[in-house]
């Protein structure tokens, strides 16, 4: 883990100032702390789907899908029963701000944790500003705050912690250890203010933190990686507004969870190297059929299983697939995957165990762009793959990248036909983003790529940070949303679209899917 990203282009420092946040009353002397750990997802400021999960970050998703919030499920279920935890997830919630601050002045959490992500980092820490206010303790995870964690503190003095790279025994340590300093102090007055600040010591031997002493930002030696994924505990999924997350495209509740952390292939883009860098790790299949026996019982039968390589190890998905069959466990499942890590036994066997469509990262239709980001796969293999999971009646749907390196007029138009030569039966089309810690954002910084003025503009799926010699900002976005048009308005896309029209309500859903396409790919939002 890198000590801290060194921002070398001024635009991006212009405008890291926090928001304007109104008056919040502060607590009365001798007022009691009302829950122990409060776990945010914070409000959008239009009430639009932010997305901020299991590292994928963006400040809407095009099909309105809330994105469930697994990762603070994780955290929850590092606490026992004598600490209290509560998660807000206002983004499900559809809470506004003002209903937000009404729950910070009803809960008064000791301690406040939420993510933080580039496109979304002023927004977060609005809700950090608001309960530092009434005294809590405030920390972030997230991809961003990892990779820098001196420019978020310095930027944003309402902000206590960070949490850098995997943060559930990081906050497990840190919590008793502020509850250690806290009961030998005998201090339980909610005015008191950053009591730990008088412990260097303390803090010092809790690994994986930044926090300011003395007016300077102080990071601690990184934490090691959790070896063994089955040490954690189930996540807390009953915290969750479980009812609350629906995939558009099912038309139904889902939820994630995780089956492996990190993955060893090097695509620079990847925001994969901020937080489980180069390291890959696996939960066995028993440790995740408990998770999913838990879903079930509490109604929640579609799965994403997430893995930043779900396929990568065959006797994991194997052994995970026939233990659903073996137990007969009725749920549908989707997975991301890469071409080159699947065959046609692998496949036909994850569709009789449920699964109903994998999530492909195919990138660039160009084999030097392919190269040039060091995806390591080719359009051959491509195609055999897709065609194979489609003839074990599993659905494709094809994640693409407009604007890596290396981008030309002619390797976008490549991209477009070689998409609409793929079996494909959904598509999305992201814009590049060179996320802070990537191997892309060093790549960008070192040739004065970036073009933006503040973090929100970093948003694959609206914004355009990079610029090239020969490609402006403005035509990648273009192109980005050309290749989304001639690939969704064609005949067989068309025609996807109006046979998952079952009923009113997936009509509804899908026409709302349908109508934010059409408003992104015509270039009004």
């Amino acid at each position: 883990m890198t000590d801290s990203v060194q921002f070398r282009a001024r635009s991006v420092n212009r405008r890291l100032d926090a928001p304007h946040i109104p008056e919040v009353t502060m607590p009365r002397s001798g007022e009691k702390h009302g829950v122990d750990v409060l776990l945010v997802n914070p409000p959008s400021p239009n009430r639009d789907p932010y997305i901020r999960d299991i590292h994928r970050v963006g400040r809407n998703s095009r099909e309105g899908t809330i994105w469930p919030q697994t990762s603070l499920a994780q955290l929850a279920a590092m606490f026992d029963a004598t600490t209290t935890v509560r998660i807000v997830d206002c983004i499900a919630e559809q809470m506004t701000w003002s209903q937000f601050e009404e729950l910070l002045l009803a809960t008064r959490p000791r301690y406040y944790v939420t993510q933080a992500t580039a496109p979304t980092l002023t927004n977060d820490m609005r809700g950090v500003f608001l309960a530092r206010s009434l005294s809590a303790t405030t920390m972030a995870i997230g991809t961003h705050v990892s990779p820098a964690p001196t420019e978020t503190l310095k930027a944003f003095p309402a902000l206590d912690f960070v949490l850098r790279g995997e943060p559930e025994e990081t906050i497990r340590e840190l919590v008793d250890t502020l509850e250690t300093i806290r009961a030998a102090e005998t201090v339980d007055d909610p005015r008191a203010i950053a009591t730990w600040i008088q412990h260097p010591k303390a803090l010092a031997e809790v690994k994986g933190i930044a926090y300011r002493r003395d007016g300077q930002v102080v990071l601690n030696p990184d934490r090691p990686f959790i070896e063994d994924l089955d040490t954690l505990p189930i996540p807390r999924h009953e915290l969750l507004p479980l009812s609350r997350y629906k995939l558009p495209i099912v038309g139904d509740r889902y939820t994630f969870v995780v089956t492996s952390r990190g993955c060893p292939a090097g695509c620079r883009f990847c925001i994969k190297h901020v937080t489980y860098q180069n390291t890959f790790r696996l939960r066995s299949p028993e440790h995740i059929m408990k998770e999913v026996r838990k879903l079930v019982a509490l109604g929640t039968t579609n799965i994403h299983f997430e893995a930043d390589l779900f396929t990568l190890n065959r006797e994991q998905v194997m052994g995970l697939c026939n233990a659903i069959l073996d137990e007969g466990i009725k749920i549908r499942w989707t997975c991301n995957s890469r071409v080159d890590f699947v065959d046609e036994e692998l496949l036909q066997l994850m569709a009789r165990s449920g699964c109903w469509m994998v999530a492909w990262g195919i990138e660039s239709g160009s084999p030097e762009i392919l190269g040039r980001v060091n995806k390591g796969i080719d359009p051959e293999r491509v195609s055999r793959s897709l065609r194979a999971a489609k003839a074990a009646g599993i659905r494709n749907y094809g994640y693409f990248i407009i604007g890596l390196p290396g981008e030309t007029e002619e390797t976008i138009d490549q991209t477009i036909a070689f998409s609409k030569a793929l079996p494909l039966d959904f598509a999305l089309f992201h814009i590049a983003v060179p996320y802070p810690g990537t191997p892309l954002w060093f790549e960008a910084l070192e040739n004065g790529w970036l073009r933006v003025s503040r973090w929100e503009d970093f948003d694959m799926y609206n914004d355009c940070v990079l610029e090239y010699p020969g490609l402006s900002a403005e035509q990648l976005q273009a192109a980005a949303r050309r290749a989304a048009r001639e690939w969704a308005l064609r005949p067989g896309p068309m025609w996807t679209f109006v046979k998952e029209l079952r009923n009113l309500s997936t009509l509804r859903q899908w026409l709302q899917i349908g109508m934010r396409h059409l408003s992104w790919i015509v270039g009004s939002a």
